[in-house]
């Protein structure tokens, strides 16, 4: 058979894949793996390697005739059996009663398949393979990545395994180089996608593989350039470099070269995604603008001025209005307005943000130039993490682009200078109750209340002109108790649209009463209040009472269930209360059951609960049925997801309940989602009566620190707590918060901070005997000694815990630290007793079904076996830790199970296997911070050395051994001593 040429294949349709019953005897074949036969997905057997030869040979003709002299080349090449032909007669008989007579026949002294379209693999993937090219030929990017991997994903391994003879080598060399192919074509589109930091741990394994292939050493170059590694890129060249010339004698390719120098200019251009040279993918064009209301009213001098600037925006560097005014002279609606007006002149989107700069918790700036960039099309993996290199990713990204922003509610200039354009074409709109001054260019308005017509006019297209035109007079008096400001209008006029059966007079009667609305406008905060006052003055008596203390509440949020429970009501009661204040425009519906306030809004609720609640302690009683509420559903969460951990069975019994979860997916969803607005409640708290109630729910909720999530916000909270405890003398509070502040200084890799609070926790729960800091201390000073190399002092600690656990009946927090106290056997040397110890701890696990904490335990027998030499039984456990991790969100928990991952595939003399985990840990992050971060780059280091990859290597040493420096850590001698060999050379 000619090797020559490919085989001729004729490309089927795709077969659907809802097959009905008459589809059920179709065959299928594969042939990207290992050669497979089967019908309506039953394996047919394919018999012995030599009848797979003949069936590979005829399966790639596409449905052409083989001779048989073409088949006995193909089997057995130039040196064939003297009963050849007898064999491949044999050969294609067996398979005919396999196949069918139908489906393998005889042809012109030769045999051919006569196949349905889709039944093989292979025509399968070269379809979805044409597909995906031209979908990036017609710039939809996204839909050929999605492709190419659907193709790729058709692979199971190498293609026509085992297959022997001449042409199945031909055939699998071929397949494999077309396999490589795609996989560029997919990474080159990945990285076009801005998907540089994922890219990188893929094209470390392959370059590993395929050491002199130069495309892959050219993504892998841009790969890590685009992540910020320029070191390492370099090293990537200089690595290929010298291989090529030991190897063949040649040096890099033009295009290496060059990318080289590229690099080492630190060109701009290189920093993002290269254009297609194909039609370029439409650009991602955001529209964020909220929608314009439909009754907006006057302002037509405004608008008029406003829609001139924008429009002449194209030929300027930029252009910036800033709208300045007092809270509700209707400053948004109309920026809102104009910038719909005015969307024609900026094709390439627009995009708004509310900068809550009215209330205590202004935006942040970086937070809303992540948020940007990503509406702009910008991967989270491309985005930068400081401000400074945000701001200029974002104006990089508008260049040539003609964008509107829209900055809603500033706090002042310097929050949104970061956040303006800067470019031609561009154009910023901003809001703020403060007058711009110091905004360099900026077109400055001071919006003013409305006239008497225009007040009238937005009064009369919200009530309906029939009403108003019999009681004009009326509504005169209304508008001016409003103040002539839009959004008190706003709302007087609802409340007289929803009740049919008020007249206008009986709103003017309402609103004529000067308790409640102020005389007249104030500057400031007065202002906002005069507005709200009008809305609340109209409340029902338990509405009034909800809007009071719903306000009380610090978090962003509340969910329904927690507004029951602060207002002592049962859900429905609370769901109409809340809906109605929604439709007063008081409360906002952020989501579905779930309520917001404005922060202003929020501001007058809490004057109206010091100014008219009437029973004594309603406010305090209120945050306290909020705090149980958390407080016993986060209990209920932690006992969930740890059964049998007693520590729950210590904290606090509240007086209320709360509620109750089917399964731990949605508990854990409950606790994350409810993060914010739990910390906040424990927050504010804790200057109160109810201290020791907020430091338990910081206990209940430990998983947030644990997991990396919301870590800063907990240790806010925690240092409050601590801090109180500390002021009010309560030693038992304070150990808690304590040995809850451990627990996030030590998962973030802060072990002085976290040795501190632990220690003192320590000494305050040996005097008051609390199972949980006397528990809970010792294991996170043992686990920070062993980080620290102090291994005496580590297995002095972690057997005070044990031994407290074990007194507490506990045996979930004995098995915990019987696995920590095996990560200081492997580093003391004592593999029997760590593994023992870890297997210890694994089966109280498992015993007692607690999957997350299993995954725990295998996580520290993996490290065990590691170590032990066992690398097969490691790799298994920790697969299995990983899957865990994974499955419950445990992002800090997965990047290091990846990290031991790679250390065992080293130690097993996988480099290749090695280096692909380890940066995925580096993409993930680990539990450890910075110092753990230098361990894995020393490890990757180590994998890439025995790659070959000697210069990148060094740059993964240099890094961790800065990160060792900046630590004071004593593995910097370590890599030291890596680094010496190479400087030498």
């Amino acid at each position: 058979m000619g090797r020559d040429d490919g085989p001729r294949v004729r490309v089927p349709r795709q077969r659907d894949p809802e097959r009905g019953p008459e589809d059920e005897a179709v065959l299928h074949f594969s042939v990207l793996g290992p050669v497979r036969v089967g019908r309506g997905g039953e394996p047919l057997a394919s018999g012995s390697p030599q009848q797979r030869a003949l069936l590979t040979a005829l399966l790639l003709r596409g449905g052409h005739t083989a001779t048989a002299a073409e088949l006995i080349d193909g089997i057995w090449g130039d040196e064939p059996p003297s009963q050849a032909l007898a064999a491949v007669r044999t050969y294609a008989s067996r398979l005919r009663k396999v196949l069918g007579p139908d489906v393998l026949v005889s042809d012109s002294g030769g045999y051919a398949l006569r196949t349905a379209p889709g039944a093989l693999d292979l025509t399968v993937a070269q379809q979805i393979a044409g597909e995906a090219e031209k979908a990036r030929a017609g710039g939809d990017r996204d839909a050929a990545r999605t492709l190419l991997n659907k193709a790729l994903g058709l692979w199971d391994g190498e293609a026509l395994a085992s297959v022997p003879g001449p042409y199945a080598d031909y055939q699998r060399t071929r397949l494999e180089e077309w396999r490589l192919q795609l996989t560029e074509t997919r990474l080159d589109l990945d990285l076009e996608a801005g998907c540089h930091a994922e890219a990188v741990s893929e094209l470390t394994a392959l370059t590993a593989a395929h050491p002199l292939r130069e495309r892959l050493r050219e993504l892998l170059m841009v790969a890590l350039y685009r992540s910020g590694r320029q070191a390492e890129a370099l090293a990537v060249y200089a690595d290929t470099r010298r291989l090529l010339a030991e190897e063949l004698g040649v040096d890099p390719r033009q295009e290496l070269a060059q990318l080289q120098q590229r690099i080492l200019r630190a060109d701009e251009e290189l920093a993002r995604p290269a254009d297609d040279p194909a039609p370029a993918a439409a650009p991602v064009r955001p529209a964020q603008l909220p929608a314009t209301v439909p009754d907006f009213t006057g302002r037509s001098g405004f608008v008029r001025e406003l829609g001139d600037r924008l429009a002449t925006a194209e030929g300027s560097v930029m252009a910036v209005s800033a709208l300045a005014g007092i809270g509700g002279v209707g400053k948004t609606t109309l920026a809102v307005h104009v910038a719909h007006q005015a969307r024609r002149h900026f094709p390439d989107g627009q995009l708004y943000v509310d900068l809550q700069g009215a209330g205590a918790r202004a935006a942040e700036p970086e937070t809303v130039l992540g948020a940007f960039l990503r509406a702009l099309g910008t991967a989270d993996s491309a985005i930068p993490d400081t401000l400074d290199e945000r701001a200029a990713l974002y104006r990089s990204t508008l260049d040539g682009r003609r964008v509107l922003v829209l900055l809603d509610n500033a706090h002042d200039a310097a929050q949104i200078r970061p956040l303006l354009p800067g470019t031609e074409g561009c154009a910023a709109l901003v809001t703020s109750r403060v007058r711009m001054v110091d905004l360099a260019g900026a077109h400055l308005v001071d919006l003013d209340v409305m006239s008497p017509e225009e007040a009238l006019q937005l009064f009369t297209r919200i009530v309906g002109e029939e009403r108003i035109n019999s009681e004009r007079e009326a509504a005169l008096d209304v508008v001016a108790a409003c103040g002539f400001l839009p959004l008190a209008i706003r709302i007087a006029a609802s409340r007289l649209a929803s009740r049919r059966t008020w007249t206008v007079s009986v709103l003017a009667a309402k609103l004529a009463d000067e308790r409640r609305r102020l005389d007249e406008l104030q500057a400031g905060d007065l202002a906002v209040k005069a507005t709200f006052e009008l809305g609340y003055g109209q409340l029902e008596p338990a509405q009034a009472r909800a809007f009071r203390l719903l306000g009380l509440a610090d978090g962003p949020d509340i969910s329904l269930a927690a507004a029951a429970a602060l207002l002592d009501l049962d859900p429905h009661t609370a769901e109409d209360l809340l809906e109605a204040l929604v439709d007063t425009s008081l409360v906002e519906s952020a989501a579905p059951g779930r309520y917001r306030y404005h922060d202003l809004v929020r501001l007058y609720a809490r004057s109206c609960a010091e100014r008219d609640e009437q029973a004594p302690g309603e406010r305090e009683e209120a945050l306290s049925r909020l705090l149980d509420f958390y407080l016993a559903t986060a209990a209920g969460v932690y006992a969930l997801e740890r059964p049998g951990d007693r520590a729950v069975v210590h904290l606090v019994s509240p007086d209320r309940p709360g509620l109750a979860f089917a399964d731990g997916h949605a508990a854990v969803d409950w606790l994350y989602g409810e993060a914010n607005a739990l910390l906040a409640c424990a927050n504010q708290c804790a200057s109160s009566g109810m201290l020791r109630r907020a430091v338990d729910l910081l206990c209940a909720a430990k998983d947030l620190a644990e997991s990396g999530a919301n870590s800063r916000q907990y240790e806010t909270t925690g240092t409050a707590l601590r801090d109180a405890a500390r002021a009010a003398g309560d030693s038992g509070a304070e150990a808690r918060a304590r040995a809850s502040l451990s627990t996030v200084y030590l998962v973030s890799g802060r072990f002085a901070l976290a040795d501190e609070e632990a220690m003192h926790a320590m000494q305050l729960a040996r005097v008051s005997g609390d199972p949980i800091p006397a528990c809970w201390a010792p294991n996170d000073r043992g686990i920070i000694a062993f980080y620290q190399g102090r291994h005496t002092d580590g297995e002095r600690f972690l057997q005070e815990a044990i031994d407290n656990y074990r007194a507490d009946a506990n045996p979930v927090g004995e098995a915990s630290a019987l696995c920590n106290l095996s990560r200081i056997h492997v580093d003391m040397g004592r593999m029997a007793s760590a593994v023992e110890l870890a297997q210890q701890g694994t089966a109280i696990f498992d015993g007692m079904g607690l999957s997350l904490r299993t995954a725990n335990g295998r996580f520290a027998l993996g490290i065990a076996l590691t170590r032990a030499g066992r690398c097969a039984e490691a790799l298994d456990q920790l697969a299995e830790a990983l899957r865990v991790f994974q499955t419950n969100r445990q992002r800090l928990w997965e990047g290091s199970t990846h990290f031991r991952i790679a250390e065992a595939h080293l130690a097993a003399l996988r480099p290749a296997q090695a280096a692909q985990h380890a940066e995925q840990a580096l993409a993930l992050r680990v539990i450890g911070g910075e110092w753990m971060r230098g361990n894995v780059l020393t490890t990757l280091g180590r994998a890439l050395d025995l790659l070959g990859q000697s210069d990148r290597a060094r740059a993964c040493w240099q890094e961790a051994l800065s990160i060792y420096e900046q630590t004071g850590a004593t593995e910097a001698d370590e890599v030291r001593g890596l680094l010496a060999p190479a400087a030498a050379a």
